[in-house]
């Protein structure tokens, strides 16, 4: 088996998990690392098969992490309930959430065609495609049974980190916003980290081509609750990426999708708030996939100069 990248191979025991999982005939020819991730180690593994072709699989390790079984447990219910849906989501292969048969907890899903795009170029064009996706994803509607575990957010009033030069009264108020209790929603099913970076596309050639969403992936944060959250969470990855205004404007192209949100401004103020002050404790966490990707001038300064706008423009929205 090659390598491509240089980096360490599949590690043996997760190898031969992987292979008792292919059709008969078919090998591993192949491991490279897919970069992008925070969490776990990612690869995708090309498959040879016995009519010569091949086809590639993403294999998903998650080493020392602590909510590892939680988080696979929630991206093969996802996958599971998502087979057929029209949601262009991976198809789930396998999944060892305990590490009974692999080093470290793994999953194995297809692999989907398409590539992340975050440059500024052309985002006017993907906000509605992004919206649409999302609108989508909400309205799949499981059996009670069915349904992910409940919505987590781990940031409280007193772990947010105001930026260096943000303005001291507006974080006040923004940090006493979620000091009150979360507003009644209405729950659906939820990506939880719906965002470019998770969001695959069929990039045309210049041309009459039409650029289009061909997979949507990383699912171990999906979850039951507010719509609201999941537009919050892709309004603030855009606000920085791409700069405040379109943070804002996602949420006003989301409700032109057909999606809903909450009726009160109060109410969707709460979430946008949550989620962007949430980012002030892991604006290194975020950034850095995305100089990664080339974004390199997305320095820990400039992305904490965007949050700070970008908290200070939802403050100041007319309520």
């Amino acid at each position: 088996m090659a390598d491509h990248d240089g980096a360490a191979a599949v590690r043996p025991l997760t190898l031969a998990w992987v292979n008792r999982h292919l059709d008969i005939g078919e090998r591993v020819v192949k491991t490279e690392a897919l970069h992008g991730g925070i969490t776990a180690e990612m690869r995708r593994v090309t498959v040879a098969r016995q009519d010569g072709g091949t086809r590639d699989l993403v294999l998903r390790t998650f080493v020392d992490a602590e909510h590892a079984e939680d988080w696979l447990n929630r991206e093969r219910g996802a996958l599971a309930l998502l087979a057929g849906s029209g949601v262009p989501a991976p198809g789930l292969v396998s999944v060892d959430h305990r590490a009974a048969h692999c080093e470290y907890p793994s999953l194995l899903m297809t692999h989907l065609a398409g590539r992340t795009v975050l440059e500024d170029e052309g985002v006017e064009a993907r906000v509605p495609l992004l919206a649409r996706q999302l609108v989508a994803i909400h309205a799949v509607r499981p059996a009670p049974a069915e349904r992910p575990p409940g919505y987590v957010t781990l940031t409280t009033a007193d772990t947010v980190v105001t930026p260096k030069g943000a303005d001291e009264a507006t974080w006040a108020a923004a940090i006493d916003v979620i000091r009150r209790p979360a507003p009644p929603c209405e729950g659906r099913f939820l990506h939880r980290d719906f965002h470019p970076g998770n969001v695959l596309f069929d990039v045309p050639p210049p041309g009459p081509a039409s650029l289009r969403i061909t997979g949507v992936v990383d699912w171990a944060a999906a979850s039951w609750g507010p719509a609201d959250l999941d537009v919050a969470h892709c309004c603030t990855n855009l606000a920085l990426l791409h700069g405040p205004a379109w943070g804002e404007r996602f949420a006003e192209a989301y409700e032109e999708a057909g999606g809903v949100l909450a009726a009160a401004a109060s109410e969707r103020l709460y979430w946008q708030v949550r989620d962007a002050l949430a980012f002030s404790e892991e604006v290194q966490q975020a950034s850095q996939p995305w100089r990664g990707a080339g974004r390199t001038e997305l320095t820990q300064r400039i992305v904490k100069e965007r949050l700070a706008a970008y908290v200070t423009a939802l403050m100041d929205a007319p309520g």
